[in-house]
Order: structure tokens, then C-alpha cells, then sequence
């Protein structure tokens, strides 16, 4: 599989669709996710853990809005609709439908992810949930 159509499929299989029985598919065996908190391994099952529990919080689909792939190495920009659906850095549920932007990069090996890094702009989504819990929004 090329490697741009892996990490597309890997978006929309597990982050999308979160068929977790795929994983294997898409994961390398000395697979490492740098993006993780530190209270979740930085393996396969970290990964899988951070997808369940951001779907606790947030109903969520990622659109690939770019991306760029040179041999082993792929980076998405990525549009994250949500919709805020359970606590998150202690703002109750609003069901506020929001996104926001992000990057992840991907490193892949002999088919498959062996390498993860993220960044995903958090104070987006707080400040627009901070603008629904105030009762206000600012017209851009």
C-alpha cells in the first residue's frame, strides 16, 4: 500500500471509524506514539485508549485537509469537527458542534506506522467552549 493511502486509511479506519479490530493493519510491531499523555503507554494500545476516551468528550471526525508524503514519511493537516459531548478540562457538556486544527506526522516502516507525533490546537476548542459556557460569542 502506498504510503499516503496508508496513513489516510489509518485516519479514516480508526480515528473515523474507530475499528480498533484494524489496528494491526496499520500499526507496526515496534510501533511508538510521541503524542500521547503520559499516563498512557505510547504503543498500540495507548493509541487505541486516547481515541476511546477523546470520543468520551467529543464526538469527532478528522478531515485530511493536506498532506505530504515523501518515502517513509507522511504529515496530514487535519480538521477535527467536533462536538462536545462530555467533560473536558472541567467544562460540562455543552453539545456545542466546534473544530479545530491540527498536524500529525507519521513515520512508516516496511508498510505499516511505526512512528506518531501530534499537534492538535486544545485552545481552540477551549476558548470556543469557554465562549458557549459565558453565553457569548464573538462575531468574526
Amino acid at each position: 500500500m502506498e504510503n499516503s493511502i496508508l496513513v489516510q486509511d489509518f485516519i479514516d479506519q480508526i480515528w473515523n471509524n474507530r475499528a480498533f479490530d484494524q489496528l494491526d493493519n496499520f500499526l507496526h510491531n515496534d510501533f511508538k506514539d510521541y503524542s500521547l499523555p503520559p499516563l498512557l503507554s505510547p504503543d498500540k494500545e495507548g493509541t487505541k485508549k486516547w481515541i476511546i476516551n477523546t470520543g468520551v468528550s467529543f464526538e469527532h471526525t478528522s478531515i485530511i485537509e493536506d498532506q505530504v508524503t515523501e518515502g517513509d514519511k507522511s504529515i496530514v493537516k487535519i480538521k477535527m469537527k467536533l462536538k462536545h459531548i462530555g467533560t473536558w478540562r472541567n467544562i460540562e457538556p455543552t453539545g456545542m458542534n466546534l473544530f479545530t486544527i491540527g498536524y500529525r506526522f507519521f513515520k512508516i516502516k516496511e508498510g505499516k506506522i511505526i512512528e506518531h507525533w501530534a499537534l492538535i490546537d486544545g485552545q481552540a476548542i477551549e476558548n470556543q467552549l469557554n465562549d458557549a459556557s459565558h453565553g457569548c460569542k464573538i462575531s468574526k
